[in-house]
């Protein structure tokens, strides 16, 4: 594996973009110099990220969501 995480990473397991050995490597996410835990999905290129909405569930269970735009860093945590 490489030291850089991917461009774009999904938590959902159905998504396009979901890598589940990076995951479980573990990957950090700062958003506008802040550290976020709550990042269901992320793009440094593009420049957002996807959080949840609150409790609120779509009609096929998933968490609604809501697409933050600002800096994004991504990073692993067993990165010194």
């Amino acid at each position: 594996m490489t030291d850089t995480p991917p461009d774009r990473l999904a938590m959902n397991p159905r998504s396009p973009f979901h890598n589940a050995a990076i995951l479980d490597r573990g990957v950090g996410v700062r958003f506008k110099g802040e550290e976020r835990t709550n990042v269901e999905e992320y793009c440094i290129s593009e420049g957002w990220i996807r959080v949840a909405a609150g409790k609120a569930l779509d009609r096929r269970g998933n968490a609604m969501t809501i697409k933050l735009s600002g800096e994004v860093v991504a990073y692993f945590h067993d990165q010194a």
